[in-house]
């Protein structure tokens, strides 16, 4: 075990102990009673609780470098009583990355994250959740890719709108391919999280039925996580609009990922765009 893991290691021990120091026996539903040398559980509770073996957590505490799996983590942060910040930081030490999200199907922003979006005037900016689905956005993305207020849950699906919208492939025309397919990885990336989740199933089989496309490149499995950069939309009345795209996480949600479309400064977007708020 080199040096950096063998710290990660000790750290995750030092971090599960003090955890388990600070939770009694009757805050963890079980019996309390007898003198206890030290404050908390015993390594053989929180094994209990957690359905592993005495032996496997006392080698987690001794900084031992074994195999564990997500599902462990949950039972031990379950066990250990977490806090979302202590389950991520769990994760982190565990399997160097986060935990994913216990609640990925949020339908609404904060009012700071929605104020934020207000204040891109002409640039159209919108969230977007784990599951690529838009759950925030301002005036002009409403003007510019539609009424997401009038839109069924389903129709707010980045993905299945990409392969089923026919004013998203008017908008997008010769580019549409390329979206679609920076789409599906996208999806593809972010259903690595979740695979088997009856959710993303269903939506999955919908688009086999719906899109041919869709039916083509899914067992391709492209995966991105990157941005999407220059973006050329051809708006029914505004016409061309040229944008540069940046995306990034909202800090203390990192499920939810803000979008801002940028105008362009080399052609007419930003007088177009004017025009389109205006009328």
């Amino acid at each position: 075990m080199n040096q950096a893991n063998n710290e990660r290691f000790l750290e995750l021990a030092q971090f599960l102990r003090t955890r388990r120091a600070r939770i009694s026996p009757e805050q963890a539903g079980l019996p309390g009673g007898g003198r206890r040398r030290t404050p908390g559980l015993r390594r053989g509770e929180v094994a209990l609780l957690s359905g592993v073996s005495v032996d496997w957590y006392t080698w987690l505490e001794q900084a031992r470098s074994i195999q564990v799996s997500a599902q462990v983590l949950e039972s031990i942060a379950r066990a250990l009583q977490l806090d979302p910040d202590e389950r991520k930081h769990l994760f982190q030490l565990a399997l160097q990355q986060p935990p994913a999200d216990l609640n990925p199907a949020e339908s609404s922003i904060s009012p700071t994250l929605q104020g934020f979006l207000d204040q891109q005037g002409i640039s159209p900016a919108y969230v977007t959740d784990q599951r690529l689905n838009i759950v925030g956005w301002n005036s002009m993305a409403n003007r510019i890719y539609g009424n997401y207020e009038a839109m069924s849950p389903r129709e707010r699906s980045t993905v299945w709108r990409s392969f089923t919208s026919p004013y998203v492939r008017q908008m997008l025309q010769e580019n549409w391919e390329t979206h679609a397919r920076h789409r599906l990885a996208q999806f593809r990336a972010s259903y690595g999280k979740f695979a088997g989740d009856p959710w993303w199933m269903e939506l999955i089989e919908d688009l086999n039925q719906a899109s041919p496309e869709f039916r083509e490149w899914w067992p391709q499995h492209d995966v991105l996580n990157g941005p999407e950069g220059k973006k050329i939309n051809h708006h029914p009345s505004a016409g061309m609009l040229v944008f540069d795209q940046i995306s990034f996480l909202v800090a203390g949600s990192p499920h939810l990922t803000v979008t801002i479309n940028i105008p362009s400064k080399d052609d007419d977007t930003i007088s177009r765009l004017i025009k389109l708020q205006s009328n």
